[in-house]
């Protein structure tokens, strides 16, 4: 072996090390103790003698003395900022074994088989006790009908905006929010963000202040508002701004530049709902019941429903999932012992399945679980040990970063970047000797030619037999030197700054697709997309950091949803690299900075019954159906509103909202009953004011923390699960979009009531799918998950298996709740945007949630069920929160029954389900079902035998506890008449 290497390095104040000086100084040096060629891994440096000249060092050659094992050299600084650091590196055989191992490598991890079901109450989700009558009460209004032309709307409005200073996700310099055509005309200064003061004929329009400014002329031709991330205040500014159409005045959005083939003239999908503060009557409070655990850096929204939410939630010891890798802080667990990020990638082969479901065809497991707790490779240090912290920041909704400390205000660290898909897990290591471990243990290290200048690289087999690759690129030309101590450990050289990037190999040919793509990590992400007609095309893209970025794209990798709607640019830069993910999948790797991606809209759903094959909404009914109508619904409009909508929870009122707006409108669309309608709308519009005016039992108020709207329940009685866990984000997406739902009716069939209430929903839909960072209100599409194609609905809570979704069908409501409150409101960005999200959802939960016989991405063993069940990132289990009776689990994916229904729940879907659980005969067979389940089935039945659906909502002998308490029967029959089923 030859004779240690002694690396001289420079090193620099903390100042320089900040970044104070300039590039070219920031170097640290190397002199060898031989005079041997450096070894072939190597970056390519400068020479010695020429480097230290440029740093102000020289060296004096007569001291110096060599032989063949010496190398001697007096350095004199002439800059009193460097010092002196040494490091010695050995030379190492290759490849390397460990010297010693000792225990057993863990390869099973550990199984949570049990449901965390924190925020999850055990009960129905619909009311199942509310006070009815029996015979029609209700009077009908002395009208011709209600009038449904938008140009009720008052011509003009006047609105005072408070614009929050604080940093934006997305840095905007100067935007023009929209020019409107009025008889005056005024000429402003052009505005920038700086200290001005602007005048139109000689008077003094307003002074601009750096940060946030808007500029107005009441009456005149310019709106302008310029935006600007480079301050961090937590004041804010009040402007007012009149237009001669409110509903026209589109806001500058965050959306990154035109990606897409199919250009961006079109329809932008992603334009800010608003920028201003929610209604003053939402309060704002400080002090949530969860704390921000660990965030550091951060001023403006967070997200509190994403896969890295672990890392600020309670004990911080479950992990985020980044599909198709998982990370988790070890916290000295395991054969290693780490205090590092472990990290872990699941095989398909490794998952396990419940007991079998011998009751159902095919006898399905009842749930696959992936084993937590594998830590294959942990990134780490030395310095990382029990005094060891974990913070977070730059948590946006794609991105999140995970920050390890030796110690509470260290200056050493390793920041983690993450992002769902990315396709090496990185460390960015500060002033730290690198460990890299693993609990399965190392079998061999070896290392690799350099496939880039400046990075070394290495192939590590784990005594599982998997290959893991692994790459340092370092801040200053030392080599890590990355020697293998122990089965469990190899160790880099001291002090080191630098990126490692690591990535599991499949198999050979993969690892030139790696070679290329390292250097590069993602560090925030972006949706954009506009619509054309009947088609949109989105792009998901991202920011880059690394020693590459700058001429290297973006190794992420692709679910199959993603893949499937890929444009054919996008499809050019797939690469034949794939890893198994733990709940969608196959995920297909992509080396490129954005994706392209295009879907085919449902414009023209409506409000009416649809099919995706039909001409449109259906309204026209036969006469027999309309006979069978009337009646009904006359009884279900005299019902008390207000008692069954102003309960003790937001899910539960949106609910009863929902259903009295739909039996509204059939009685005024499709049974001919305008005169009554317009009764039941007085009676609902002054039952939804309970909730505009915020009187209910427990107000949602304006969490100042995580920024949202909250029920003030949980914060009233110190119960974390009540409203199904709204205070704690739980579920938002469902509770708010029954009531977007039925605001957009109540809006279609009487406008004069939208300027009234625009706000207050505008706010609930802030709150769950704000689409722009301009928003500061409100975190970027809180629920939705563009990544995964549906949204999750866990909020606050530390879980081992991740966030999860119950409802499939509810998921999809909300989309089309959006979709119609924009097209009544007159705002085609959040329409498109709705239909956008409906179209996502009906491909992703086809590919993942409702498994007909064809699916390719769940496990056979699974795919009998023909719903997941719960899907969780981690799991998929064929249960619900509040029972196992089979029509809860499947029901809860079919409830609400709304015109969407037919678009994510395919013939063939509903053919296999019926017949597995539901047909005459079947071991759960719908006749014998009881309650508010039974009406639903047969609701659900609709979609391929409306006749037999129609036949059984109007039976004679029909009984009214088979309406759930989120449902009409006269909506019931008016939905199978329209799809066919009426004689």
């Amino acid at each position: 072996m030859s004779a240690p290497h002694l690396i001289i390095l420079l090193t620099v104040t903390q100042a320089l090390l900040a970044g104070a000086f300039p590039i070219p100084f920031r170097q640290w040096f190397s002199l060898f103790t031989d005079t041997c060629d450096s070894p072939p891994h190597s970056p390519s440096q400068p020479s010695n003698d020429d480097t230290l000249t440029q740093v102000g060092v020289s060296v004096d050659a007569a001291a110096q003395e060599s032989n063949s094992s010496l190398y001697t050299s007096v350095i004199t600084f002439n800059d009193p900022s460097l010092s002196l650091h040494t490091v010695t590196a050995t030379e190492l055989p290759n490849p390397q074994h460990p010297s010693n191992t000792t225990g057993s490598p863990d390869t099973t991890g550990s199984l949570v088989t049990t449901i965390q079901t924190e925020g999850n109450p055990p009960v129905q989700p619909f009311p199942t006790s509310l006070p009815s009558v029996t015979e029609s009460t209700l009077e009908p209004l002395n009208t011709t009908g209600l009038s449904v032309n938008v140009s009720t709307v008052p011509s003009t409005l006047t609105q005072t905006i408070t614009l929050p200073l604080t940093t934006f996700e997305t840095v905007i310099t100067t935007e023009t929010v929209i020019t409107i055509a009025v008889p005056t005309t005024a000429v402003l200064t052009q505005v920038t963000v700086v200290e001005s003061t602007y005048t139109s004929d000689g008077s003094v329009i307003t002074t601009s202040s750096v940060g946030t400014t808007a500029v107005t002329t009441i009456g005149s031709a310019l709106v302008e508002t310029t935006l600007s991330a480079s301050q961090t205040n937590t004041s804010t500014i009040t402007t007012v701004i009149t237009t001669d159409d409110p509903d026209s005045v589109p806001i500058a959005t965050a959306s990154p530049a035109c990606l897409l083939s199919m250009g961006c003239d079109g329809q932008d999908m992603f334009l800010p709902v608003a920028i201003g503060q929610p209604p003053a009557n939402l309060q704002p409070r400080a002090g949530h019941p969860v704390p921000r655990l660990g965030i550091v850096n951060t001023t403006g929204p967070i997200e509190t429903n994403k896969f890295y939410s672990n890392f600020h939630l309670g004990l911080q010891r479950f992990p985020a999932f980044v599909t198709p890798y998982s990370l988790t802080w070890s916290k000295g667990t395991g054969n290693a012992l780490s205090w590092g990020m472990a990290i872990s990638h699941i095989e398909s082969n490794q998952k396990v399945f419940g007991p079998s479901n011998d009751n159902i065809p095919g006898k399905p497991n009842s749930y696959y679980i992936n084993p937590l707790g594998i830590q294959s490779l942990i990134v780490s240090a030395k310095e990382l040990q029990k005094d060891t912290v974990l913070k977070t920041d730059e948590l946006h909704f794609m991105t999140g970063r995970a920050i390890l400390l030796p110690n509470e205000g260290s200056t050493s660290s390793i920041l983690l970047p993450m992002a769902s898909g990315m396709g090496f897990v990185s460390a960015l290591y500060t002033n730290l000797k690198p460990w890299v471990q693993s609990s399965v243990f190392f079998r061999n290290v070896a290392q690799i030619a350099s496939p880039k200048s400046g990075v070394w690289k290495y192939k590590l087999t784990l005594e599982d037999g998997k290959i893991w690759l692994l790459y340092a690129m370092s801040d200053s030309g030392v080599p890590p030197n990355f020697a293998l101590i122990s089965s469990t450990l190899l160790q880099g050289v001291d002090n080191w700054s630098g990126l490692i990037q690591i990535a599991k190999l499949p198999d050979e040919s993969a690892e030139a697709i790696y070679d290329d793509a390292v250097g590069v990590y993602p560090t925030s992400g972006h949706v954009g997309g506009y619509a054309h007609n009947t088609t949109a095309e989105y792009s998901l893209s991202w920011s880059k950091g690394g020693p590459y970025a700058s001429n290297t794209s973006l190794l992420m990798f692709a679910l199959p949803h993603h893949v499937e709607s890929f444009t054919s640019t996008t499809r050019s830069s797939v690469k034949n690299l794939r890893l198994n993910t733990l709940t969608k999948g196959i995920a297909t790797a992509v080396f490129a900075d954005y994706w392209s991606l295009q879907e085919t809209l449902s414009t023209s759903m409506g409000f009416a019954p649809w099919r995706p094959q039909g001409t449109g909404p259906v309204t026209n009914l036969s006469a027999n159906a309309i006979a069978a109508i009337q009646g009904i619904a006359a009884i279900e409009a005299s019902q008390d509103m207000n008692a069954q909508t102003n309960l003790n929870s937001m899910y539960y009122s949106g609910k009863g909202l929902s259903k009295f707006a739909t039996l509204c409108y059939v009685m005024h669309e499709m049974s001919d009953q305008q005169d009554l309608a317009s009764a039941a709308l007085e009676k609902l519009k002054t039952a939804f004011a309970v909730f505009t005016e915020n009187r209910q039992e427990f107000p949602l108020l304006y969490d100042t923390d995580w920024k949202g709207l909250v029920s003030s329940a949980s914060y009233v009685t110190g119960d974390s699960g009540l409203d199904f866990g709204n205070s704690y984000y739980n579920d938002h997406h469902f509770h708010y979009g029954y009531f977007i739902h039925a605001a957009a009716i109540i809006g279609y069939l009487d406008p004069s009531w939208l300027p009234a209430n625009k706000d207050y929903i505008n706010a609930l839909v802030r709150d769950t799918s704000n689409p722009s960072s301009v928003d500061q209100y409100f975190p970027v599409f809180r629920s939705f998950d563009f990544m995964a194609g549906h949204s999750w609905a866990k909020g606050l809570y530390e879980t081992g298996d991740g966030k999860d979704e119950e409802s499939s069908s509810e998921d999809a409501m909300y989309a089309y709740a959006l979709k119609m409150w924009g097209r009544t409101v007159g705002d085609p960005s959040m329409e498109s945007r709705g239909d956008l999200m409906l179209a996502v959802l009906a491909r992703s939960l086809r590919h993942y949630m409702l498994m007909d016989s064809t699916n390719q991405n769940q496990p056979a063993e699974f795919i009998a069920n023909k719903v997941t069940g719960i899907l969780f990132e981690n799991k998929a289990d064929h249960t619900t929160y509040f029972g196992n009776n089979p029509e809860y689990i499947q029901g809860i994916h079919m409830i609400p029954m709304l015109p969407f229904s037919t678009l994510t729940r395919s013939p063939q879907f509903v053919a296999e389900e019926w017949g597995a659980y539901f047909v005459d005969g079947a071991f759960n067979q719908a006749k014998d079902v009881q309650g508010g389940w039974k009406g639903l089935l047969y609701s659900n039945l609709c979609i391929i035998n409306p006749r037999a659906s129609y036949n059984f909502f109007t039976q004679p002998d029909f009984r009214p506890e088979w309406i759930d308490g989120g449902a009409t029967r006269a909506w019931y029959i008016a939905y199978a008449a329209a799809l066919g089923g009426a004689p």
